[in-house]
């Protein structure tokens, strides 16, 4: 019998009315004969609320002790649709993502999953239960409860698919695809009835919130059938999968980032190594680096500049500033009123051009660039945060394809 798993974000199971919306699709999958595992994000905004509760009454708050308060939201997601599909006639079953199974490290806020122990939702399947579990969380060898940042719970479907191998994981959503930009920033945006592995994790890593990034990165690893569709209409979403035929336009997508930072170290000495201590301690804090840009030296120097992601900028920038002498530089900038705007599309590498006409479209709307980072299938731009909209309108339209 077909194992299917299912994921539902905040915004589908948001209140009493998406609860039971997202019940009914559930129970029309367990009346074709499949077997069906759910996966579920908090209600709404819970998540967000939660930590502002956090903030009232410790703003210092320890990241274990912050684990242990947002996993709440989802637990609440989990019975309240149990209970939609109890009151259905349908017997399911509500488990914390500890008791379905979810090993991980230690990392608190950004753990990432070791292992899936499935005897208890292999146990739960063959009594022909429907599961209902916790997404974005796990516990790590001390049973500490342990999050996998936010989005994560596309990731929890995706390695409950991939441990179990299952036919297909299905990721409902309040928009019914993945379209070549926002829609709600780009009117002509097209929904894409295909999309590559490759295609959609620079996207989700680019900026693009319709897929967690590490959820495409397992799905590519262990081939898991992925299809992002609506939660509210019953019709045909966008598939992600190993190879895609090629759309109406040449490139697939275009994201935009509003949440880094820039950071330039000036006056490095330019000597060998200095890279590598630079980088290597921002690593060892698990700060992720984006683009990175060198100056030619001068003067015995060189200066370095660099993007992090928003919420790792300060703590970058702390760190940094401790090993001031260590690294030798003079000063450092640092400035949040940037945007990064990508363009993402497996044709890019075989068409010469396409870098120019993205820089042409830019120039045209007036729109500087501060430093460009490539791949095969991506070219990114750093701007101006307030032209990030006018920016990814004008790109969009420099490719998309004549009606």
């Amino acid at each position: 019998m077909a194992l299917i798993v299912m994921k539902f974000g905040g915004s589908s199971v948001r209140d009493a009315q998406r609860v039971q919306n997202a019940a009914a699709r559930i129970a029309a999958e367990h009346d074709k004969g499949s077997d069906v595992i759910v996966v579920v994000s908090a209600q709404g905004d819970t998540t967000d609320d939660l930590i502002a509760k956090a903030a009232e009454v410790n703003p210092a708050a320890s990241p274990r002790d912050m684990d242990f308060l947002v996993t709440a939201g989802e637990q609440v997601s989990a019975a309240l649709l149990t209970m939609a599909l109890g009151k259905m006639g349908y017997r399911a079953v509500p488990l914390t993502g500890w008791q379905a199974g979810f090993i991980t490290d230690s990392n608190h806020g950004r753990a990432r999953i070791r292992r899936i122990e499935t005897e208890r939702l292999e146990n739960e399947i063959s009594k022909k239960n429907i599961v209902i579990v916790t997404g974005f969380q796990g516990v790590n060898r001390y049973d500490d409860i342990t999050t996998l940042g936010r989005g994560g719970s596309d990731t929890s479907a995706v390695a409950i698919a991939a441990s179990l191998k299952a036919e297909k994981c299905r990721i409902f959503t309040d928009v019914d695809g993945v379209y070549t930009a926002d829609p709600r920033l780009v009117p002509t945006a097209q929904k894409l009835e295909a999309i590559t592995y490759d295609e959609m994790l620079e996207l989700a890593t680019l900026g693009a919130q319709v897929l967690h990034n590490r959820s495409v990165e397992m799905a590519k690893k262990y081939n898991v059938p992925l299809e992002v569709l609506s939660s509210l209409e019953d019709k045909p979403g966008t598939v992600v999968k190993e190879v895609a035929k090629m759309e109406k336009m040449l490139i697939k997508g275009v994201a935009k980032d509003d949440r880094i930072m820039r950071i330039s170290i000036v006056g490095v000495p330019d000597q060998p190594g200095i890279a590598y201590k630079l980088f290597s301690l921002l690593s060892s804090l698990k700060i992720n680096v984006d683009i990175i840009l060198q100056s030619i030296g001068r003067d015995g120097t060189k200066d370095i500049t660099f993007t992090v992601a928003l919420e790792d900028g300060m703590a970058a920038v702390q760190a940094l500033e401790e090993r001031k002498e260590s690294l030798g530089f003079t000063k450092m900038v640092w400035d949040d009123n940037v945007s990064k705007v990508s363009i993402v599309g497996a044709g890019m590498e075989s068409n010469p051009g396409v870098a120019a006409k993205m820089f042409e479209a830019l120039a045209e709307a007036n729109i500087n660039i501060q430093m460009i980072s490539t791949s095969e299938i991506k070219i990114s731009v750093l701007i101006e945060k307030a032209s990030s909209a006018a920016a990814v309108n004008a790109v969009h339209a420099a490719f998309e394809a004549p009606q």
